[in-house]
């Protein structure tokens, strides 16, 4: 009988962590010099006009960054006026631009991970995925993960780098 081929990495005990799993299916944003007089002032009457009759359900399910991309002074409660109508529809509500919404939102998700999960395993943190992921979350994930597993890796489960071995 010919040798049996054995599948090393899969009996290997190692996990598999896919941070593109993580990304929001959609971002968006909203700039709040669009409802500036002039682009330069905040007119509370009209921006509040605004707030009322705007559709907010047309963010259903995604991660949304509000922002202004003028100099102007906006003052904070416009934020937090954004925030509050979107909060009930959004996967995720941070301040910031489309980066800054994809950094939060990995933030969230990367602090929310049950960690025991991970307790004594080896963990290879993917490395190539068809979407983006930023550097940010392989730094998160490591921070999280160093404390817990017995070891991570970058890569793939056949093709790894070594990244952090508890001793």
């Amino acid at each position: 009988m010919a040798d049996e081929i054995v599948n090393r990495v899969a009996s290997s005990g190692i996990v598999t962590f896919k941070l593109e799993e993580m990304l929001p299916k959609e971002v968006v944003t909203i700039d709040v010099k669009e409802r500036l007089f002039m682009e330069m002032i905040l007119k509370e009457k009209d921006f509040r006009l605004w707030v009322k009759e705007h559709s907010w359900d047309q963010y259903e399910g995604k991660a949304v960054g509000v922002f202004c991309s003028t100099d102007a002074i906006i003052p904070t409660w416009a934020y937090m006026i954004l925030a509050s109508k979107l909060a009930p529809f959004a996967a995720h509500v941070c301040y910031g631009q489309e980066k800054d919404v994809i950094a939060s939102y990995f933030q969230e998700k990367i602090a929310a991970i049950d960690i025991a999960e991970y307790e004594d395993k080896r963990v290879v943190i993917k490395g190539c995925s068809d979407e983006p992921v930023p550097n940010f979350a392989y730094v998160e994930i490591t921070k999280r993960l160093v404390p817990v597993a017995k070891a991570v890796m970058f890569g793939e489960p056949c093709s790894t780098v070594p990244v952090f071995k508890k001793r």
